[in-house]
């Protein structure tokens, strides 16, 4: 994707526009990214309501009936669903059906089973990405 920016006095307010042949995963992302706005997200620790930033999420997971969110070093409960997640916090990338990671904190990668691939994050977590995952993922890292 080409960026171009104008900067002048002239502009009263700063707006985007995209140019495209078609509505495509590219532009509906950048246009995500573009009008998001950054809302705390709400999780539970134990009997407390704890406010986080979307940049210190590392990794959204399904466990069971429950969705956690974690950390650099916490894991909390959230009551929110994967695809509001994933829709809330532009950054994260998913890796499986049930996962989310932070593209910002992915460290390495290396060959899983069956085509898959394990990634590590930062902080030390890691996770397979499934294999319906793996074109776009691979698109990601320019790959």
């Amino acid at each position: 994707m080409k960026v171009k920016t104008n900067i002048s006095p002239k502009f009263q307010e700063t707006y985007a526009i995209i140019c495209s042949d078609a509505l495509n995963e590219e532009v509906e992302e950048a246009v995500a990214m573009l009008s998001h706005q950054s809302q705390p997200i709400v999780v539970l620790d134990r009997e407390r309501q704890v406010i986080l930033k979307p940049a210190d999420i590392y990794m959204v997971k399904v466990e069971g009936r429950d969705v956690f969110i974690y950390t650099k070093q916490h894991r909390y409960l959230s009551r929110k669903r994967l695809y509001s997640m994933k829709e809330q916090v532009p950054d994260l990338l998913q890796i499986s059906k049930s996962t989310l990671v932070n593209k910002a904190y992915l460290d390495c990668f290396e060959p899983g089973f069956s085509g898959s691939l394990l990634i590590k994050l930062e902080n030390g977590l890691s996770d397979y990405v499934s294999r319906h995952y793996l074109p776009a993922f691979k698109k990601y890292l320019g790959l």
